[in-house]
């Protein structure tokens, strides 16, 4: 690579705007940073007038350089059959959250999409983007691709450009492929499920590096292949924007909200949290207000109910990211709850991060040796429980209101500005220029 040339990457994500969701802000903020480090990005995506997204948010639009330059494509999507033949009007959001009852059709529709479109489907994508890609790749002159999953078939794109272009290709894995914790949810064949571990084992093995999320999804990823490939692995955990945390958004509640922003599944058991509250001192009980923004499954709502918690329950659509980053601005405590499912403890919610931006104390409710509690602890930004330890819950809630009542509730957290997106691209420019 020329030292005379601006150096560019060519960054290939389904997931980008007008898609809503965390799934997207890893990479729009890694372009918005990439060239204060040197480097060009140039984005391919699927046209969303194709597309299949669980959520849209037209507000991320804005936040997208009128400088950089996306190629949208088009794609063959399954999911306007599955709508069809569920009775279903939303794409599934979160690995099935929302389904709390699973019908006889649906069961069918999951082991189709589980067994005939491997690895996921969104493979419908592949053919397009690799056409496109090459196009871009000679016209731009690239020097690096990067694909990130889920969808985990962006790999493929990836790996099959390497193999014909033989340039330089970064797989990044927000998150597990033939580990993640609703694949079960998708009824797999064991022809399937040895053909998909096939494919993650290839993508693993052939890319030039690999980075994902946490320390533990890295080692998970390592043991799957037999050969050595620890120095090829970096971990860059997802962050926040200082931009869209500024100090003057920054006060002290005025109510005591505890808030959770994004998805709920009846697999994050927060059974014992309710209980909690429910146990609380008449004096605080009624002085908080429990606020979820985003999908709640309706068992839980039902649960609120029979603890008699129904009016200190608030439940909030899902908003635009900029609101949503109000209501968390708007808070006493930011509720963290994990998925209680195996491997849980490599699950690294980005929405940690942004919790720790938004300066309140975090309660998570997860596994107390998991990745989230350690950065939770190491950056004195909370707390961590476990699922089952209704004390804890309810000494964190009752040493929180009382620091609430003294206006000492506000964390001043120093630590978490290495997870601020501007230095975590840093670190990917770092692994870039490695690659020459």
């Amino acid at each position: 690579m020329s030292a005379s040339r601006i150096r560019k990457v060519l960054i290939i994500t389904y997931y980008w705007p007008p898609c809503g969701g965390a799934g997207v802000q890893r990479w729009l903020k890694f372009t918005k940073f990439l060239p204060e480090y040197g480097w060009q990005p140039f984005v391919l995506t699927v046209d969303p007038d194709y597309a299949s997204y669980g959520q849209t948010d037209l507000t991320l639009l804005k936040e997208v350089d009128q400088d950089l330059l996306v190629y949208r494509t088009r794609t063959l999507e399954p999911y306007n059959l599955y709508k069809v033949f569920t009775s279903q009007k939303k794409i599934p959001v979160g690995g099935f959250s929302g389904n709390s009852k699973v019908s006889f059709t649906e069961k069918i529709s999951r082991f189709i999409r589980g067994n005939l479109f491997i690895p996921d489907s969104r493979r419908g994508w592949i053919p397009f983007a690799i056409k496109q890609a090459k196009k871009v790749i000679n016209r731009e002159k690239i020097d690096v691709v990067i694909t990130t999953g889920p969808p985990h078939s962006s790999h493929l794109i990836g790996s099959r450009l390497k193999k014909i272009r033989n340039i330089k290709w970064i797989a990044d894995f927000r998150d597990p492929w033939t580990d993640i914790y609703y694949y079960p949810d998708l009824f797999h064949s064991r022809l399937a499920k040895y053909l998909d571990l096939r494919l993650e084992r290839k993508v693993i093995s052939n890319c030039d590096h690999l980075v994902t999320v946490s320390n533990s999804l890295g080692k998970l990823l390592q043991e799957k292949v037999s050969q050595p490939i620890d120095h090829k692995i970096s971990i860059i955990p997802n962050g926040f924007d200082q931009d869209d945390f500024p100090a003057s958004a920054i006060i002290y509640p005025g109510k005591f909200h505890i808030t959770y922003t994004g998805t709920l599944a009846k697999s994050y058991h927060i059974d014992e949290f309710i209980l909690a509250l429910s146990e609380l001192p008449d004096g605080i009980k009624e002085n908080i207000l429990i606020r979820f923004v985003g999908i709640v499954p309706p068992e839980i709502i039902r649960n609120f109910h029979s603890a008699g918690l129904e009016h200190q329950l608030e439940l909030v659509d899902y908003v635009p990211h900029k609101q949503s980053v109000e209501y968390m601005l708007n808070s006493a405590v930011l509720l963290l709850a994990i998925p209680d499912l195996p491997k849980n403890e490599l699950i690294l919610t980005g929405k940690l991060f942004e919790y720790m931006a938004a300066g309140r104390p975090i309660l998570c409710i997860g596994p107390v040796n998991g990745d989230a509690a350690a950065i939770i602890s190491g950056t004195s930004s909370g707390v961590c429980v476990d699922y089952t330890d209704r004390a804890a819950m309810v000494q964190a809630i009752t040493d929180y209101y009382k620091l609430f009542l003294e206006n000492r509730l506000l964390v001043k957290n120093h630590q978490a500005a290495q997870y601020s997106r501007k230095s975590l691209t840093g670190q990917l420019s770092g692994i870039l220029e490695g690659l020459f």
